[in-house]
Protein backbone atom coordinates (compact mmCIF):
# COMPACT_ATOMS: atom_id res chain seq x y z
CA UNK A 1 0.00 0.00 0.00
CA UNK A 2 1.49 3.20 -0.57
CA UNK A 3 1.91 6.29 1.34
CA UNK A 4 -0.93 8.48 0.05
CA UNK A 5 -2.81 5.41 0.80
CA UNK A 6 -1.70 5.18 4.14
CA UNK A 7 -2.06 8.46 5.29
CA UNK A 8 -5.66 8.85 4.12
CA UNK A 9 -6.34 5.60 6.85
CA UNK A 10 -4.71 7.33 9.24
CA UNK A 11 -7.71 8.60 12.37
CA UNK A 12 -7.23 12.13 13.80
CA UNK A 13 -6.13 10.63 16.77
CA UNK A 14 -3.42 8.06 16.06
CA UNK A 15 -2.28 11.22 13.61
CA UNK A 16 -1.82 12.95 16.58
CA UNK A 17 -0.19 9.97 18.38
CA UNK A 18 2.14 9.46 15.65
CA UNK A 19 3.44 13.20 15.19
CA UNK A 20 4.09 13.71 19.23
CA UNK A 21 5.84 10.49 19.17
CA UNK A 22 7.72 11.34 16.13
CA UNK A 23 8.73 14.85 17.76
CA UNK A 24 9.72 13.58 21.52
CA UNK A 25 11.54 10.13 20.68
CA UNK A 26 12.98 10.59 17.26
CA UNK A 27 13.31 14.20 16.47
CA UNK A 28 12.88 15.31 13.04
CA UNK A 29 14.50 12.01 11.71
CA UNK A 30 11.24 9.83 11.76
CA UNK A 31 10.25 6.57 10.26
CA UNK A 32 8.37 7.51 7.14
CA UNK A 33 10.32 4.78 4.89
CA UNK A 34 6.98 4.73 2.35
CA UNK A 35 7.58 8.64 1.85
CA UNK A 36 9.65 8.19 -1.10
CA UNK A 37 7.11 5.80 -2.35
CA UNK A 38 5.43 5.74 -5.61
CA UNK A 39 1.16 6.08 -5.52
CA UNK A 40 -0.23 2.90 -6.52
CA UNK A 41 -2.33 2.98 -9.49
CA UNK A 42 -4.76 0.14 -10.34
CA UNK A 43 -6.06 -0.72 -13.68
CA UNK A 44 -8.95 -3.69 -15.23
CA UNK A 45 -8.41 -3.88 -18.66
CA UNK A 46 -5.10 -4.67 -20.23
CA UNK A 47 -5.12 -2.13 -22.79
CA UNK A 48 -5.74 0.24 -19.77
CA UNK A 49 -3.07 -1.11 -18.40
CA UNK A 50 -0.96 -0.53 -21.15
CA UNK A 51 -1.40 3.04 -21.85
CA UNK A 52 -1.44 4.15 -17.89
CA UNK A 53 2.65 2.65 -18.27
CA UNK A 54 3.44 4.58 -21.19
CA UNK A 55 2.29 7.22 -19.75
CA UNK A 56 3.14 6.88 -16.19
CA UNK A 57 6.31 5.42 -16.48
CA UNK A 58 8.11 5.17 -13.52
CA UNK A 59 6.82 7.74 -11.84
CA UNK A 60 3.96 5.42 -10.26
CA UNK A 61 3.16 1.74 -8.92
CA UNK A 62 1.45 -0.24 -11.70
CA UNK A 63 -0.59 -2.88 -10.96
CA UNK A 64 -2.69 -4.37 -13.33
CA UNK A 65 -5.89 -6.93 -12.45
CA UNK A 66 -6.30 -8.43 -15.88
CA UNK A 67 -4.15 -10.73 -17.33
CA UNK A 68 -3.08 -11.16 -21.02
CA UNK A 69 -5.74 -13.42 -22.72
CA UNK A 70 -8.24 -13.04 -19.90
CA UNK A 71 -12.18 -12.10 -21.00
CA UNK A 72 -12.98 -8.95 -18.90
CA UNK A 73 -16.17 -9.72 -19.83
CA UNK A 74 -17.17 -12.63 -17.80
CA UNK A 75 -13.86 -12.28 -15.30
CA UNK A 76 -15.11 -13.22 -11.73
CA UNK A 77 -12.96 -11.17 -9.65
CA UNK A 78 -11.42 -12.42 -6.98
CA UNK A 79 -10.26 -11.63 -3.34
CA UNK A 80 -6.93 -9.96 -4.31
CA UNK A 81 -8.67 -7.93 -6.63
CA UNK A 82 -10.39 -6.25 -3.60
CA UNK A 83 -7.29 -5.44 -2.17
CA UNK A 84 -5.79 -3.95 -4.46
CA UNK A 85 -8.90 -1.46 -4.79
CA UNK A 86 -8.70 -0.73 -1.51
CA UNK A 87 -4.67 -0.25 -1.61
CA UNK A 88 -5.40 1.71 -4.42
CA UNK A 89 -4.97 5.94 -4.50
CA UNK A 90 -6.22 5.90 -8.36
CA UNK A 91 -8.07 3.17 -10.56
CA UNK A 92 -8.37 3.34 -14.23
CA UNK A 93 -10.78 1.23 -15.48
CA UNK A 94 -12.75 0.82 -19.25
CA UNK A 95 -16.30 1.41 -17.80
CA UNK A 96 -19.66 1.30 -20.40
CA UNK A 97 -19.75 -2.29 -18.21
CA UNK A 98 -17.21 -4.04 -19.93
CA UNK A 99 -15.67 -5.76 -16.89
CA UNK A 100 -18.84 -5.74 -14.66
CA UNK A 101 -17.99 -8.65 -12.03
CA UNK A 102 -14.86 -5.60 -11.41
CA UNK A 103 -17.06 -2.72 -11.60
CA UNK A 104 -19.24 -4.36 -8.82
CA UNK A 105 -16.24 -4.97 -6.37
CA UNK A 106 -14.48 -1.77 -7.26
CA UNK A 107 -17.50 0.77 -6.28
CA UNK A 108 -17.67 -1.89 -3.15
CA UNK A 109 -14.56 -2.30 -2.09
CA UNK A 110 -12.51 1.15 -3.41
CA UNK A 111 -15.18 3.71 -2.38
CA UNK A 112 -12.95 6.23 -1.19
CA UNK A 113 -10.34 5.91 -3.92
CA UNK A 114 -9.89 8.05 -6.91
CA UNK A 115 -11.42 6.73 -10.25
CA UNK A 116 -11.35 7.26 -13.53
CA UNK A 117 -14.26 5.75 -15.98
CA UNK A 118 -11.58 5.50 -19.25
CA UNK A 119 -13.40 4.15 -21.65
CA UNK A 120 -16.44 6.56 -20.82
CA UNK A 121 -14.49 9.91 -21.77
CA UNK A 122 -15.32 9.30 -25.33
CA UNK A 123 -19.15 9.29 -26.81
CA UNK A 124 -19.77 5.55 -27.23
CA UNK A 125 -21.38 3.77 -30.31
CA UNK A 126 -25.05 2.70 -29.40
CA UNK A 127 -25.33 -1.29 -29.45
CA UNK A 128 -28.71 -3.39 -29.48
CA UNK A 129 -28.35 -5.95 -26.67
CA UNK A 130 -31.75 -7.78 -26.27
CA UNK A 131 -34.11 -4.99 -27.50
CA UNK A 132 -32.21 -2.35 -25.77
CA UNK A 133 -29.34 0.52 -26.78
CA UNK A 134 -26.62 0.26 -24.41
CA UNK A 135 -23.27 1.65 -25.19
CA UNK A 136 -20.51 -0.34 -26.84
CA UNK A 137 -17.26 -0.45 -24.92
CA UNK A 138 -15.22 -1.90 -26.90
CA UNK A 139 -14.06 2.34 -27.50
CA UNK A 140 -10.17 1.48 -28.32
CA UNK A 141 -11.18 0.01 -31.71
CA UNK A 142 -11.01 3.68 -32.82
CA UNK A 143 -7.05 4.64 -32.12
CA UNK A 144 -8.43 8.17 -31.82
CA UNK A 145 -10.45 7.54 -28.50
CA UNK A 146 -7.22 6.01 -26.99
CA UNK A 147 -5.65 9.51 -27.93
CA UNK A 148 -8.44 11.65 -25.75
CA UNK A 149 -8.18 8.21 -23.27
CA UNK A 150 -4.61 8.97 -22.88
CA UNK A 151 -4.55 12.64 -22.26
CA UNK A 152 -7.74 11.70 -19.82
CA UNK A 153 -5.18 8.77 -18.12
CA UNK A 154 -2.14 11.77 -17.96
CA UNK A 155 -4.21 14.51 -16.39
CA UNK A 156 -5.63 12.13 -13.35
CA UNK A 157 -1.93 11.21 -13.02
CA UNK A 158 -0.74 14.85 -12.92
CA UNK A 159 -3.74 15.36 -10.11
CA UNK A 160 -2.00 12.67 -8.10
CA UNK A 161 1.28 13.57 -8.81
CA UNK A 162 1.82 17.38 -9.79
CA UNK A 163 5.18 17.82 -9.16
CA UNK A 164 5.55 14.86 -12.54
CA UNK A 165 3.72 16.95 -14.87
CA UNK A 166 6.24 17.44 -16.72
CA UNK A 167 7.08 13.88 -17.53
CA UNK A 168 3.46 13.11 -17.62
CA UNK A 169 3.25 15.38 -20.26
CA UNK A 170 5.85 14.30 -22.10
CA UNK A 171 5.65 10.92 -22.25
CA UNK A 172 1.25 11.22 -23.09
CA UNK A 173 3.12 13.11 -26.05
CA UNK A 174 4.86 10.92 -27.61
CA UNK A 175 2.52 8.05 -27.06
CA UNK A 176 -0.10 10.14 -28.78
CA UNK A 177 2.51 11.21 -31.55
CA UNK A 178 2.52 7.18 -32.06
CA UNK A 179 -1.75 6.74 -31.94
CA UNK A 180 -1.68 9.50 -34.75
CA UNK A 181 0.69 7.62 -36.83
CA UNK A 182 -1.05 4.41 -36.09
CA UNK A 183 -4.42 5.75 -37.39
CA UNK A 184 -3.33 6.60 -40.60
CA UNK A 185 -1.46 3.85 -41.08
CA UNK A 186 -4.45 1.65 -40.88
CA UNK A 187 -6.69 3.57 -42.64
CA UNK A 188 -4.11 3.12 -45.31
CA UNK A 189 -4.07 -0.55 -45.00
CA UNK A 190 -7.53 -0.91 -45.39
CA UNK A 191 -8.24 1.11 -47.96
CA UNK A 192 -5.84 -1.48 -50.16
CA UNK A 193 -8.22 -4.46 -49.71
CA UNK A 194 -10.88 -4.23 -52.44
CA UNK A 195 -13.94 -2.24 -51.55
CA UNK A 196 -16.40 -5.45 -52.29
CA UNK A 197 -14.59 -7.43 -49.66
CA UNK A 198 -14.09 -4.73 -46.97
CA UNK A 199 -16.59 -7.24 -44.71
CA UNK A 200 -15.87 -8.51 -41.42
CA UNK A 201 -17.14 -11.39 -39.61
CA UNK A 202 -15.91 -12.24 -36.16
CA UNK A 203 -16.74 -14.29 -32.88
CA UNK A 204 -18.51 -11.03 -30.65
CA UNK A 205 -19.37 -7.93 -31.55
CA UNK A 206 -15.99 -6.10 -30.35
CA UNK A 207 -15.22 -4.68 -33.60
CA UNK A 208 -17.18 -1.87 -34.49
CA UNK A 209 -15.39 1.39 -33.67
CA UNK A 210 -12.75 -0.42 -35.80
CA UNK A 211 -15.08 -1.05 -38.82
CA UNK A 212 -16.38 2.38 -38.77
CA UNK A 213 -13.63 4.18 -38.68
CA UNK A 214 -11.19 2.52 -41.30
CA UNK A 215 -13.81 1.36 -43.88
CA UNK A 216 -15.18 -1.94 -42.59
CA UNK A 217 -18.71 -3.54 -42.92
CA UNK A 218 -19.08 -5.89 -40.22
CA UNK A 219 -21.34 -8.28 -41.84
CA UNK A 220 -22.32 -10.53 -38.34
CA UNK A 221 -21.30 -12.26 -35.15
CA UNK A 222 -21.75 -14.81 -33.75
CA UNK A 223 -22.69 -12.73 -30.56
CA UNK A 224 -23.36 -9.46 -29.34
CA UNK A 225 -21.19 -7.06 -27.51
CA UNK A 226 -20.82 -9.01 -24.58
CA UNK A 227 -19.32 -12.68 -24.15
CA UNK A 228 -21.56 -13.74 -21.59
CA UNK A 229 -24.24 -14.35 -24.64
CA UNK A 230 -24.37 -17.73 -25.58
CA UNK A 231 -25.74 -18.58 -29.60
CA UNK A 232 -27.92 -20.54 -30.64
CA UNK A 233 -28.19 -23.14 -33.37
CA UNK A 234 -30.28 -20.60 -35.60
CA UNK A 235 -28.33 -17.81 -34.43
CA UNK A 236 -24.99 -19.98 -36.06
CA UNK A 237 -27.21 -21.03 -38.55
CA UNK A 238 -28.56 -17.48 -39.84
CA UNK A 239 -24.62 -16.80 -39.69
CA UNK A 240 -23.52 -18.83 -42.16
CA UNK A 241 -26.20 -17.74 -44.51
CA UNK A 242 -25.50 -14.40 -44.35
CA UNK A 243 -21.97 -15.33 -45.16
CA UNK A 244 -22.46 -17.44 -47.94
CA UNK A 245 -24.82 -14.58 -49.60
CA UNK A 246 -22.49 -11.95 -49.13
CA UNK A 247 -19.37 -13.88 -50.30
CA UNK A 248 -16.75 -12.29 -47.47
CA UNK A 249 -13.15 -13.79 -48.22
CA UNK A 250 -12.47 -14.75 -44.81
CA UNK A 251 -13.88 -15.04 -41.34
CA UNK A 252 -11.77 -14.39 -37.86
CA UNK A 253 -11.84 -15.93 -34.83
CA UNK A 254 -10.44 -13.94 -31.34
CA UNK A 255 -8.05 -14.79 -28.87
CA UNK A 256 -10.42 -14.56 -25.90
CA UNK A 257 -13.06 -16.88 -27.34
CA UNK A 258 -12.96 -20.68 -27.54
CA UNK A 259 -12.37 -20.87 -31.06
CA UNK A 260 -15.06 -24.25 -31.66
CA UNK A 261 -18.07 -22.36 -32.85
CA UNK A 262 -16.69 -19.79 -35.78
CA UNK A 263 -14.57 -22.94 -36.84
CA UNK A 264 -17.90 -24.78 -37.35
CA UNK A 265 -18.73 -21.10 -39.16
CA UNK A 266 -16.17 -21.37 -41.48
CA UNK A 267 -16.96 -24.89 -42.73
CA UNK A 268 -20.29 -25.02 -42.91
CA UNK A 269 -20.09 -21.67 -45.28
CA UNK A 270 -17.18 -22.78 -46.63
CA UNK A 271 -15.10 -19.57 -46.29
CA UNK A 272 -11.57 -19.55 -44.69
CA UNK A 273 -10.76 -18.86 -41.00
CA UNK A 274 -8.30 -16.85 -41.22
CA UNK A 275 -4.92 -18.23 -39.45
CA UNK A 276 -4.32 -15.37 -37.57
CA UNK A 277 -6.83 -15.19 -34.62
CA UNK A 278 -7.66 -10.76 -33.53
CA UNK A 279 -6.59 -9.53 -30.36
CA UNK A 280 -10.38 -8.27 -29.46
CA UNK A 281 -10.61 -8.00 -25.68
CA UNK A 282 -7.12 -8.60 -24.04
CA UNK A 283 -3.68 -7.89 -25.67
CA UNK A 284 -1.58 -10.85 -25.91
CA UNK A 285 1.09 -12.43 -24.24
CA UNK A 286 4.28 -11.10 -23.63
CA UNK A 287 6.68 -11.65 -26.24
CA UNK A 288 3.74 -11.78 -28.85
CA UNK A 289 2.82 -9.56 -32.15
CA UNK A 290 0.30 -8.33 -29.49
CA UNK A 291 1.77 -7.82 -26.14
CA UNK A 292 1.05 -3.58 -26.42
CA UNK A 293 -1.53 -1.74 -27.40
CA UNK A 294 -0.11 -1.34 -30.74
CA UNK A 295 1.17 -3.90 -31.48
CA UNK A 296 -2.25 -5.33 -31.09
CA UNK A 297 -3.80 -2.76 -33.19
CA UNK A 298 -0.65 -3.63 -36.04
CA UNK A 299 -1.66 -7.55 -35.51
CA UNK A 300 -4.79 -7.25 -36.17
CA UNK A 301 -5.18 -4.55 -39.28
CA UNK A 302 -2.03 -7.24 -40.57
CA UNK A 303 -4.72 -10.58 -40.24
CA UNK A 304 -7.47 -8.78 -41.51
CA UNK A 305 -5.85 -7.00 -44.57
CA UNK A 306 -4.13 -10.02 -45.70
CA UNK A 307 -7.04 -12.47 -44.75
CA UNK A 308 -9.42 -9.78 -47.31
CA UNK A 309 -7.36 -9.40 -50.30
CA UNK A 310 -5.14 -6.44 -49.29
CA UNK A 311 -1.81 -5.05 -49.63
CA UNK A 312 0.17 -5.22 -45.85
CA UNK A 313 2.97 -2.42 -45.59
CA UNK A 314 5.08 -2.76 -42.15
CA UNK A 315 4.32 -0.63 -39.65
CA UNK A 316 7.76 0.39 -37.35
CA UNK A 317 6.62 0.32 -33.90
CA UNK A 318 8.75 2.55 -31.67
CA UNK A 319 10.13 -0.03 -28.54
Amino acid sequence: MSWWRKKRRLTVAIAAFLLGFWITACGASGDDSAEGGKPLVVTTSTVITDWAAQVGGDAIELRGILKPGVDPHVYEPVPADSVAFEEADLILYNGYNLEPGLIRMMNSAGANVEKLAVGEVVSPLEMDKEGEQVPDPHVWGNVENVITMTEAIRDALIQLLPDREAAFTDNSDRFTADLARLHTWIGEQIATIPADQRKLVTTHDAFEYYAQTYGLDVVGTLIGISTEEQPSAQTVQKLVESIKATGVPAIFAETTINPQLITTVAEESGIQLSPQQLYSDSLGAPGSNGDSYIKMMVANTQAIVEALGGRYTPFEVRE
